[in-house]
């Protein structure tokens, strides 16, 4: 896939950030360190942040517009921009906007992602040409989910999220809804209660013996107890189609197969579900993805 950004008047480019969701998340074990090993589905999703940026000879970096009452340094996208100047050693900066549109705090990893396209949109601007291991390996830096979205293709995620195999998935529609809690992660990975000792399905996985829709998110039952309008949600999406939580929350989501592409079947259903969400409830609906759009900004 060859993506070309727009730029605006003010020479700023666009580049997407996607998306994921969790098609199911099991935790298999726990390593002496404390970190959990997982065993997961990340799938690339068509909802986006967009990452504006405008190369500078200067070497500043720049965030035009930081979150409220969040200081620029701090932000991901700063903090990506910088550590990849910082390991290159470019004379560049760069000025940086972000259009917010996924969920904060929602388990689809906006932030990471964020982040994850300074680094490839930037590995490209500032004529870096690092092979996409090695800004894995930097992004890893400032986050566990960064790496798979520079990896750029729908996994099996295993370990604590660094080992990914790609993973052929079927053509998706979905509906998101955003349950209006804030889930704290390190509260969930450490509730006494979480289940910590699934079996590992890689396997039958990646055979394609074993289907995602009949697994589950371990994370979900340890989150809806704390967080009950996460239980809501589920409910109430669950009459359409199974329904269940993305990461540690608090997105939920169904998904509805595109069997009939040709008739658009799936995103119909999907938009008809949306078209009749509670006026208390906000959602979307996002289509799967096969590889980040930005996937051949890195060589491998």
């Amino acid at each position: 896939m060859s993506y070309t950004p727009l730029v605006d008047a003010e020479g700023f480019a666009a580049f997407p950030a996607p998306a994921k969701l969790n098609l199911f998340l099991h935790i298999v074990g726990r390593r002496a360190d404390g970190y959990h090993l997982l065993e997961s589905i990340f799938q690339l999703v068509d909802a986006h942040d967009t990452v504006w940026l405008r190369v500078r000879d200067d070497g500043q970096i720049v965030h035009h517009n930081p979150m409220p009452n969040v200081p620029a340094e701090t932000d991901l996208t700063v903090r990506a921009a910088k550590l990849l100047q910082t390991a290159t050693g470019v004379s560049y900066g760069v000025d940086i906007r972000v259009d917010k549109r996924l969920p904060m705090g929602g388990g689809m990893g906006g932030g990471s992602s964020d982040a994850a396209t300074v680094l490839l949109a930037l590995n490209r601007l500032w004529h870096v040409n690092w092979q996409r291991q090695a800004l894995m390996d930097l992004g890893l830096q400032l986050g566990a989910d960064v790496p798979f979205f520079i990896f750029g293709r729908n996994a099996l995620v295993e370990g604590i999220g660094e080992i990914m195999t790609p993973i052929e998935t079927e053509a998706t529609d979905f509906v998101v809804l955003h349950p209006p809690v804030h889930v704290p992660t390190p509260a969930i990975f450490g509730d006494p209660e979480l289940t910590r000792n699934t079996p590992s399905l890689k396997v039958s996985l990646l055979e394609g013996t074993a289907d995602w829709r009949v697994l589950r998110n371990d994370l979900e039952s340890v989150a809806v107890r704390k967080y009950p309008q996460i239980a809501q949600h589920i409910q109430w999406l669950s009459q359409y189609a199974p329904a269940r939580m993305t990461g540690s929350g608090s997105c939920v989501f169904a998904a509805f197969v595109a069997k009939d592409v040709e008739k658009n079947t799936s995103q119909n259903q999907a938009n008809a579900v949306i078209f009749g969400l509670p006026k208390e409830m906000s959602g979307f609906v996002t289509s799967s993805l096969q590889e980040h759009q930005l996937l051949g900004f890195a060589s491998d």
